[in-house]
């Protein structure tokens, strides 16, 4: 897969950068894991954007929604510090290295946010005079240092500014004697290996040609190809694609359709940044996957092979206790002429015969095939052993024991035998049990990586930056969280077909139900005042319930009554209110599936029950809301689906607690 992105890929990513996030506010700045940030941006009546920066690897926008670390690290903070509510004014390359440079406005003045994507990579903040506010590592080096409070100075260069080389200076490549061409142009310009094949296959030069040998037309043509090339990248003329190879394999994400590549299959993207966020998404899991199945295939050899020696040690056993059992019951079998064949040896050395006499004679009654000697096979008398012959088995009789004795000993091995082979059964089963383990837990590491892997982040829509739900007949109700979303609410996003639904008393947000023209059911009204009045400062005071009225659009005004100011936020209310009496306090919150997918929604019982089987009702308490929040997520985890569980335990509490009311509640009973 794609080692690092390159100088171009850097190009099409920054020109990209300049058309969608510049000018865009900081909201927040997360680090991820120790070399990677995630900057969530914001511009006027746009979706938030996520740009994800990861030390020398990549920096591109993602629409995948990343898991954010509860305690931020010392750099994070510091970033957060200098660069929250900054505006990013302008991105740019340097030199065409893989350097980026994000120049941010700021109340400090305009800092520089640098990004190396080289070797093992860095960020650093400058300030506006250069000076190295932080970085990600600190590094004393030979031919530059990164050290807070002294001048930035970029690393040196890797070659030449394609984008400003001059024909001329591209002859200059004949003085590299017999190097090829393709590392003569990886080495001199900013445009690495992959870029340098692609150039010369565009310009038809084999790419072993040596530089001295390079005619002007040939040079010709490399330089035609480098300036089409970085003419595409200037004025924005993209192709962007992910390449994938003949077993099915994502291989690179480029900006341009490369010749490289000419007939394998790409999958196009509207943009660059789209493509490589999908391409490092996959080649994230790729990476976990094949780290998981090294240190599986590591456990596993290694049990295999204790498995392998205890099935040679099992079978070593079974034959043991056959062959052992198999010569216990011969010697029984043919006891009277072994017991004979041991007498007349002993006999004949008593009468004072040598053992070469005694063999001799005893190989000679085999020959004729007189029995005891049929059996004998051979003797040892150093050690007074005698071996005989059974039905074609050959065993040892000790001498000096009784024939009885010898066929005891041969069953007492037996026995021990069997007691080895029972040993080693139970160990085999063991380490069966633990390669089944084993594979077990492969089987479930590659599911936690599919469950870890991260999904797309929702777009949020327009009322999501309020308190909002979906009503149980399909209405949208939204509700302002505090004076300024008020005024916003009623003011921006109110329609004369609209009802506004307010508690009848003070500290409490408006609420508006969007009929779409048609109009509002019993239903919607209900569950509307039960939004109003759980988000009212009756839940802070433990109301039982609430009165709540409703009116429509042209019922509210900004105007004062003569000598009276209104406040942000606040309304006039004229003619009749439309009353909903002893309003409960209940709120819902669950957790709501469409595809692979899983939010938090909040709202009336109702409400949420028709959108989420897995939900837990909360009344006005005193439990803090984290506390609170971490309780309902795990009563959530307890009633979901086993696929959903791991998701739903890395939901982060504040999703949760930003459907409390009030910040505070008690859990009344939850379902499934």
């Amino acid at each position: 897969m794609k080692a690092e992105i390159t100088s171009f890929d850097i190009a099409a990513v920054v020109h990209e950068l300049n058309q969608t996030v510049k000018n865009a506010r900081i909201e927040n700045i997360y680090q991820i894991n120790p070399k990677t940030l995630l900057l969530r941006l914001h511009k006027p009546n746009q979706p938030t954007m996520q740009l994800l920066i990861e030390a020398g690897k990549r920096l591109h926008l993602t629409a995948y929604a990343l898991e954010k670390p509860v305690k931020p690290p010392v750099f994070c903070m510091t970033l957060r510090k200098h660069l929250n509510n900054g505006t990013i004014e302008h991105i740019e390359q340097h030199e065409f290295e893989r350097t980026i440079m994000l120049k941010i406005g700021t109340k400090q003045g305009a800092m520089q946010l640098i990004v190396e994507l080289f070797g093992e990579g860095n960020i650093i903040l400058t300030s506006q005079q250069g000076i190295i506010i932080t970085a990600l590592m600190y590094k004393k080096m030979r031919d530059r240092n990164i050290l807070r409070n002294t001048t930035f100075q970029h690393a040196p260069k890797s070659g030449k500014n394609p984008c400003v080389v001059t024909r001329a200076q591209l002859d200059e490549l004949r003085n590299l004697g017999q190097l090829e061409i393709v590392r003569a142009l990886a080495r001199s310009f900013s445009i690495g290996g992959l870029y340098a094949e692609e150039v010369l296959l565009r310009a038809n030069v084999d790419k072993g040609t040596p530089c001295q040998t390079l005619t002007q037309q040939q040079l010709d043509a490399v330089f035609n190809q480098i300036d089409s090339i970085l003419s595409a990248l200037r004025e924005g003329k993209f192709d962007p694609a992910i390449v994938i190879d003949e077993k099915g394999k994502w291989i690179d994400a480029t900006p341009l359709r490369l010749k490289r590549y000419e007939g394998l299959e790409t999958k196009p993207y509207e943009t660059l940044n789209k493509a490589l966020d999908e391409y490092y998404a996959q080649a994230s899991q790729t990476e976990q996957i094949s780290d998981a199945r090294d240190e599986y295939e590591r456990a596993l050899g290694k049990q295999e092979r204790i498995q392998q020696d205890q099935e040679r040690v099992l079978e070593d056993a079974k034959k043991a206790v056959e062959q052992n059992r198999r010569i216990g019951d011969l010697i029984y079998t043919r006891l009277s002429e072994l017991q004979l064949l041991q007498q007349q040896i002993l006999d004949a050395k008593q009468k004072g015969e040598n053992w070469e006499q005694i063999t001799s004679r005893l190989e000679e009654g085999k020959q004729k095939r007189h029995s005891p000697a049929i059996y004998f096979d051979s003797f040892s008398p150093k050690n007074m052993i005698l071996n005989v012959s059974v039905d074609g088995t050959v065993f040892t009789i000790q001498m000096n024991r009784s024939i009885q004795a010898n066929a005891a000993e041969y069953y007492e091995r037996m026995k021990k035998a069997e007691r080895k082979l029972e040993g080693a059964e139970k160990a085999l089963q063991e380490t069966q049990r633990r390669i089944e383990e084993l594979q077990k837990q492969w089987t479930e590491r590659i599911r936690e990586v599919h469950v870890e892997a991260p999904s797309k982040r929702l777009e949020k829509a327009w009322y999501e930056k309020f308190r909002w739900f979906n009503s149980s007949d399909g209405f949208l109700v939204v509700g302002g969280k505090d004076v300024t979303t008020n005024e916003i609410l009623i003011k921006k996003h109110l329609d004369p077909h609209d009802i506004v639904l307010h508690s009848e008393i003070v500290g409490a947000p408006f609420v508006v139900v969007k009929t779409e023209g048609k109009a509002p059911t019993e239903h919607v009204i209900q569950e509307a005042a039960q939004f109003a009045a759980f988000y009212s400062r009756a839940w802070r005071e433990k109301f039982g319930a609430v009165d709540v009225y409703w009116v429509y659009p042209n019922q509210l005004s900004k105007t004062a009554p003569s000598g009276q100011y209104l406040g942000k936020g606040a309304f006039i209310i004229k003619g009749t209110k439309n009353y909903i009496r002893k309003v409960s306090l209940r709120a819902a919150l669950g957790i709501q599936k469409s595809g692979e997918q899983l939010r938090v929604i909040g709202g009336p019982t109702e409400a949420v029950r028709k959108h989420t089987n897995v939900y837990v009702e909360v009344v006005p308490g005193d439990e803090p809301s984290a506390k609170l929040a971490r309780h309902i997520r795990h009563l959530m985890y307890e009633r979901a689906a086993q696929e959903d569980r791991e998701r739903i335990s890395k939901i982060p509490v504040e999703e949760i607690q930003q459907f409390i009311p009030m910040g505070k509640g008690t859990i009344l009973m939850a379902r499934k």
